[in-house]
């Protein structure tokens, strides 16, 4: 008996300390100017996100096999006060790179900056308003996106009401998401010469301690326009859109995600998330990875998006339109209108 207590007191204290390392991260000779080590943190979603986490990682991985790394490692975040501690983790490790995602992270990002200055920081989806010299802050056009999603929403709307359910309009990432929404489906309608109607609520007056975890609003709003007539709902702002998303689809009504692959992550709960739009973070770090080894400079500028492809719900053609509109937004060939603040 005596035994079988040592052995589980012993597998109780091991279990414990591999729980406490960092997931993935191992010794390495980063320190060595020959070998060059990217390090990813991420936020409290962790690496299997369907979303920045997870797309980060694919970046980094993909540019590890193409030779643009030496050595890639993530650590997944278990709680907010873990990410100062998980960036200091690599940087001391003589990690050359280390990635943040998410705006959960910014101001770790720029502290750790400050205190590594040698070290070249990526906040991935975090628009840093305080410039350093050591961080490359990677956004995505959120107005693009919810334009996107405006345009698609409009061409297959049969009531022609479409709704978007968002978070406050006072988080300027939400507020292009949805503005773009409304954009995006005027542009349908004058190519179409159809009257569809957008119908955006923003959550104005919930409680501050409820951004973005506001799932019971995001679902009572919902169902609110689908009672107006709306048959495509457009949802943005983490678990408050979420909400959102659950409700279109108890009502079996179509539904537009962003953020990330809104479908997997809500499973059953999401099957008529008909796609999700969000950013090329996969293509971008592995872009990113390939000049800073070689020492190149990084300039970054908006980056590309992507959508889940429609597995076949809608026609081929629906497909082609939509991939021609993401080209013509990037190339600048059609303007959202959406500022990047709000006026």
């Amino acid at each position: 008996m005596k035994d079988q207590l040592r052995i589980g007191v012993h597998w109780f204290i091991l279990t414990i300390a591999v729980l406490g390392l960092p997931a993935c991260a191992q010794s390495s000779d980063c320190f060595r100017k020959d070998v060059f080590c990217a390090g990813l943190v991420t936020d409290t979603l962790g690496i299997d996100d369907h979303g920045i986490n997870q797309n980060t990682w694919a970046g980094l991985e993909d540019a590890k096999l193409n030779g643009d790394v030496d050595r890639v490692d993530y650590i997944d975040s278990i709680d907010t006060r873990d990410y100062e501690k998980n960036i200091a983790y690599f940087a001391e490790k003589g990690y050359d790179v280390i990635l943040t995602t998410g705006i959960g992270l910014n101001e770790e990002t720029l502290r750790s900056a400050d205190l590594y200055p040698d070290t070249v920081f990526v906040g991935m989806n975090q628009p840093h308003e305080e410039v350093r010299p050591n961080i490359i802050a990677v956004t995505f056009a959120e107005d693009q996106m919810g334009f996107a999603a405006g345009a698609l929403a409009a061409r297959i709307s049969e009531t022609q009401v479409i709704g978007a359910v968002c978070e406050t309009s006072g988080i300027d990432s939400v507020w292009r998401y949805c503005e773009g929404f409304r954009a995006g489906a005027l542009f349908a309608n004058s190519l179409t010469g159809r009257n569809v109607k957008a119908l955006v609520i923003y959550r104005e007056n919930g409680d501050r301690e409820n951004l973005f975890i506001d799932e019971a609003w995001g679902y009572d709003t919902a169902q609110e326009l689908i009672q107006r007539g709306a048959d495509v709902i457009f949802a943005a702002g983490g678990a408050t859109g979420q909400g959102a998303l659950r409700a279109a689809d108890q009502s079996a009504v179509n539904a537009i995600g962003t953020e990330r692959d809104q479908g997997a992550v809500l499973a059953e709960s999401g099957s008529h998330v008909v796609t999700s739009i969000f950013g090329r973070a996969r293509f971008e770090v592995q872009n990113m990875m390939r000049l800073l080894k070689s020492g190149d400079s990084y300039q970054p500028d908006l980056s590309q998006i992507e959508y889940v492809p429609f597995q076949g719900i809608f026609p081929e053609s629906l497909t082609l339109e939509m991939d021609n509109l993401l080209f013509a937004l990037q190339n600048g060939e059609i303007k959202t209108g959406v500022s990047f603040e709000r006026p």
